[in-house]
């Protein structure tokens, strides 16, 4: 029996998106789904490279019921989806039958030491705000007036 082969081979769509990351190696990335809890990292991630199916209630006739591209968030309503064409697509998750990872781009979140200082980044970022506003409405007291 061969061995099977652990290099991820990409399909045409997402060669450009592969490229477009800087060409990360794939290999290293891969979700991991048995063995010790700690050591398990699977799921999907920012970045990631995917194909959806809508449902096809949900389209125009003859429409293509697969979207293509690279995850650029998951929202509790919708993906957004970066497709191989550099379109920016917000897919409803009700119209969602099937997601089918093709390839992790990224680390898993817990290792994904950009994404967390990113993260740290932008909570920063909010607190500072949400401090200049408190400061720019004091003595505006007047939300509880009418008209």
């Amino acid at each position: 029996m061969p061995k099977k082969s652990n290099k991820i081979d990409l399909p045409d769509w997402a060669i450009g998106l592969w490229n477009d990351l800087g060409s990360p190696s794939l290999d290293k990335l891969q979700g991991v789904h048995s063995g010790d809890l700690l050591e398990r990292r699977n799921g999907l991630r920012r970045d990631d490279l995917i194909e959806i199916l809508i449902d096809a209630r949900a389209l125009l006739p003859d429409s293509d019921p697969w979207v293509r591209g690279r995850l650029i968030s998951s929202g509790k309503t919708s993906l957004e989806i970066l497709d191989g064409d550099g379109v920016q697509r917000f897919i409803a998750r009700d119209t969602i039958v099937q997601i089918v990872l093709v390839a992790h781009t990224r680390p898993a979140y817990i290792d994904d030491k950009e994404l967390l200082a990113f993260e740290r980044e932008d909570m920063k970022r909010r607190s500072t705000l949400h401090e200049k506003v408190e400061k720019e409405t004091t003595g505006n007291d007047d939300a509880h007036l009418w008209g």
